[in-house]
């Protein structure tokens, strides 16, 4: 295991949470070398319909990004899941990072690029690799 990954993600972490669950989190994130999360919002609007769109491409064709949106009238820190099909007609809103998880992926300095591992109807769920 790589102390110093371990102590620089549990830096940037700790910005936001306490100091022993930042350690905690960043241990873990070094261990696995990824974050993995489940997005949030899935179900408002047409957001069902276009993961079942997004479900029907082979997988390496999905392609999501993660948007700060500091307008968002509910939290200023929210980062916004765009998803949409390489060669496709544009990116759609697909949900949110959970707030709890909102401090670790920015913490990762890794935005925009991120891999859809789990595209279901049910939910989206989102690999960062370290």
């Amino acid at each position: 295991m790589n102390k110093s990954a371990v102590c620089r993600i549990a830096n940037r972490i700790s910005r936001d949470v306490p100091r022993h669950d930042a350690f905690v989190q960043a241990w873990a994130i070094v261990k696995t070398g990824a974050v993995e999360v489940k997005a949030a919002g899935t179900s408002f609007g047409r957001r069902p319909e276009a993961l079942t769109r997004l479900a029907s491409y082979s997988p390496a064709r999905v392609r999501a990004f993660i948007v700060p949106e500091p307008e968002n009238p509910v939290d200023p820190a929210a980062l916004k899941i765009m998803a949409g099909v390489q060669g496709g007609r544009g990116l759609y809103c697909m949900g949110y990072i959970p707030r709890e998880a909102v401090p670790v992926v920015a913490a990762l300095r890794i935005l925009p690029a991120v891999r859809v591992v789990g595209d279901t109807v049910k939910g989206l769920r989102l690999r960062f690799a370290v």
